[in-house]
């Protein structure tokens, strides 16, 4: 279940948000007039997000240059690279 919080609470209970963000490294949602406007995290918890999404993108175009032919050999890669 997310954790929703007014927006004046970052103003006036700043302290709150921030310790709950790095000991649960998970966004608190934040509402302005009762609709959802912010979320707010960690730095430790964006740098995770952002690191499983350059992960995840990696992945995929190593399995695209697969499917596409664009790989060679361990051996042949190095031998490659001696060359130069």
């Amino acid at each position: 279940m997310p954790t929703i919080r007014p927006s004046s609470d970052l103003r006036n209970k700043y302290s709150e948000i921030s310790d709950f963000c790095h000991e649960y490294l998970e966004p608190i949602y934040i509402t302005k007039n009762g609709k959802g406007d912010l979320a707010v995290l960690s730095i430790e918890a964006y740098e995770r997000l952002v690191g499983k999404y350059e992960l995840r993108k990696l992945l995929l175009d190593g399995i695209k240059d697969e499917e596409e032919g664009r790989v060679m050999e361990f051996d042949e890669t190095f031998t490659k690279l001696r060359e130069l």
